[in-house]
């Protein structure tokens, strides 16, 4: 990796965190300053615009959130117990999830969603691939006799990415981790009723 390299690694994790929880419209360049030590012409040496750093910052919130999670779903014997890990990673880790601002994508999709239009694209994506992941998970349940076979693996992994994100806006909101457990223990409910065979 380049000493620019580095640098511009540098800015993205320091302003990542900074981002996620003051939004991406309301941080400032003061705050990314603050948060790097570096002039504007360092931070500007590095990213066209504060859309580019903003973008990347997006990317790296979510790619650190993603090893998180993925890495407790391959550690698991059966897709079931991915499911579980996914469901109970925000169970386990509500303190920290709340220290960050909450879910990268959901703060972002806000954003994105009313004003900020140039996140918009990476946000989906961002989301698509994790329904995706869902979807696999489900899929291979269902390659190995865990699931049934006629389920819409598409449809239950909105369906639970959907429960999960709700569950993370309750719980921001009501300041209150108690709606982890409550889509953690529906997620379960739903692999135990609607997806096992």
């Amino acid at each position: 990796m380049t000493k620019a390299e580095r640098t511009r690694q540098f800015i993205i994790e320091r302003s990542s965190a900074i981002f996620n929880t003051r939004g991406y419209d309301s941080t400032s360049l003061s705050d990314i300053q603050n948060a790097t030590k570096l002039t504007k012409g360092a931070i500007y040496g590095n990213f066209a615009n504060k859309k580019e750093l903003a973008i990347a910052a997006y990317e790296h919130n979510f790619s650190s959130l993603m090893e998180k999670i993925s890495a407790l779903m391959k550690h698991t014997h059966s897709a079931k117990s991915a499911l579980m890990a996914y469901a109970n990673f925000y169970v386990q880790n509500w303190e920290t999830v709340f220290k960050v601002g909450g879910c990268p994508m959901l703060n972002a999709a806000v954003e994105a969603d009313d004003h900020l239009h140039y996140l918009r694209d990476a946000v989906r994506k961002s989301m698509q691939r994790f329904m995706k992941i869902l979807q696999q998970t489900i899929e291979e349940g269902q390659a190995r006799n865990e699931f049934k076979a006629d389920v819409n693996s598409e449809e239950y992994a909105a369906t639970i990415f959907t429960l999960m994100e709700g569950n993370i806006l309750l719980a921001k909101t009501m300041n209150d981790p108690k709606y982890f457990q409550i889509s953690a223990n529906r997620i379960k409910s739903i692999i135990e009723k609607d997806l096992a065979s």
